[in-house]
């Protein structure tokens, strides 16, 4: 039988959308296949420009220096949409796919406006058959509305077949995720077609993932896996941040008790640190998402699980807010608090849900000035942020509040305390000593990633507070010590 893909290998391929996901990904294959022709598009002019600069629109440690070596051999960024979807045999969807914030499923259901414009803008102007991949987070069977929408507008002679690749990359960590993943995802109709498509993206990636880690298997399922995989990972880090409170209550050491229970082979180290609460691009929409299926399914009861692991986290991100509050003599109108750490984690710029936001927001609302310094945010990505109209109070008086500083000593000179709200290692050796003699004292700090040493910190004399655990405060008067490291 004659398939429209019998002409494997492929030539080129072409990615819609230019962000965390299509950047990066597209990147790493260009990087591993350099036979293969790789575009990838946008409709912002300042974001491509950004991608053919040394100034790239993200941070991830090592995208550099895969661009560098790919950019004008055989990858390319551009605004050329239609011409890309016109010469390529397989266009990856990797827009954005935010929460809506309108309308029905307001706050939990996937906007799939974006994905919508793309499969309507590959109808309109696909001249070939294509193979389309859905990359972007989606909710189960958007592939079958890309499918619907092909199909309805569908020229002679062009067929389509879409696909579900959905990406489990961690900001921070995407190259290597990308370069060594634990497996890729691929989902497909069950049909010859379709199964020769999915051969055909089996093929790009068998470049440098063995066989045996790409999962092939019928297109919800690979949709619902990447919703499931993320759930799972909140619900960890919400279980073990719920454990932190009863610690707190208790004087047990919630990182002895993650440690005790992450050595049980059952259930494994990983995602078990306790924090200030979890952030990202994914984990929260994802999780939101599956509570709007189950709900539009009729499983509240399953939609009342999963939408606990989202209240765990609000009530973590509050419950240290409120603990900055109570130590600082319960109340922090026109003190200076300095907050290390923007991002939602560290080795990457990405904002987005950060638990820093959402800190600053209940500090400003008690009347707080805060100094924020972050090595990868940039100032106008904070106060973009700290203004946005749903979290936050009007633009005029958050730049009352709000100043940025270029390094962490100048945003802690001066200041009642200092928050660390994001694990980047430059915190863990920072001159403790020379900023606790600028600070006010009593100076405290406050650690919600729970990285630094808290024994030497208090032995400079500084009142120490951190997740899932009481310290007891030793040589509480001695003002001269060693930093902590």
């Amino acid at each position: 039988m004659h398939c429209l893909w019998d002409n494997m290998p492929l030539k080129k391929i072409c990615c819609i959308g230019a962000g965390y996901v299509g950047g990066p990904s597209c990147a790493v294959i260009a990087y591993k296949c350099p036979h293969l022709d790789v575009e990838v598009v946008d409709l912002s002019q300042e974001r491509i420009d950004q991608w053919n600069s040394d100034d790239l629109p993200i941070f991830e440690p090592k995208l550099h220096e895969v661009i560098q070596e790919c950019r004008g051999r055989n990858l390319k960024f551009s605004t050329n949409i239609d011409q890309a979807i016109q010469e390529a045999e397989l266009i990856f969807i990797c827009v954005n796919t935010p929460t809506k914030n309108y309308g029905i499923g307001k706050g939990r259901a996937a906007d799939l406006k974006y994905i919508e414009s793309a499969a309507r803008r590959i109808a309109a102007v696909a001249k070939s058959s294509k193979i389309v991949v859905e990359k972007s987070t989606v909710p189960v069977k958007a592939a079958e509305s890309i499918t619907d929408i092909l199909k309805a507008n569908v020229k002679k002679g062009v067929k389509y077949q879409v696909l579900s690749n959905p990406e489990f990359l961690a900001e921070g960590t995407a190259i290597k995720d990308l370069l060594s993943p634990d497996r890729v995802l691929i989902g497909g109709e069950e049909t010859p077609d379709g199964k020769e498509a999915i051969n055909g993206l089996c093929w790009i990636y068998e470049h440098w993932v063995p066989r045996k880690q790409i999962i092939t298997m019928n297109t919800w399922s690979s949709e619902l896996s990447k919703l499931a995989a993320n759930a799972f990972l909140a619900q960890r880090i919400s279980s073990i941040n719920a454990m932190s409170a009863v610690c707190e209550a208790t004087g047990a050491d919630v990182s002895e008790v993650a440690n005790a229970i992450g050595t049980d082979s059952r259930i494994g180290p990983k995602f078990l640190q306790a924090s200030v609460g979890f952030g990202g691009s994914c984990f929260q929409k994802d999780v939101l998402n599956l509570v709007y299926l189950c709900e539009c399914l009729n499983l509240p009861e399953v939609a009342a699980y999963w939408q606990q692991v989202i209240n765990i986290n609000d009530f973590q991100r509050r419950r240290f807010a409120n603990r900055v509050i109570e130590c600082l003599f319960n109340t922090i109108t026109g003190k200076n608090i300095a907050i290390l750490g923007f991002a939602f984690k560290k080795d990457t710029g990405d904002t987005r849900e950060s638990a820093a936001i959402y800190l600053c927001k209940y500090l400003m609302e008690e009347g707080a000035k805060l100094r924020i310094y972050d090595p990868q945010v940039k100032h106008t990505q904070i106060m973009s942020e700290l203004t946005e109209p749903s979290l936050s109070r009007d633009p005029d008086t958050v730049s009352e509040l709000v100043s940025i500083h270029p390094d962490p000593y100048t945003a802690c000179d001066s200041c009642h305390a200092l928050v660390i709200c994001t694990e980047w290692d430059e915190f863990k050796h920072l001159d403790y000593q020379q900023i606790y003699k600028k600070m006010l004292k009593p100076a405290f700090v406050f650690d919600g990633r729970m990285i630094v040493n808290h024994q030497a910190l208090i032995d400079i004399g500084f009142h120490v507070e951190t997740i899932g655990k009481r310290l007891t405060r030793k040589n509480i008067n001695r003002q001269v010590a060693p930093a902590a490291q």
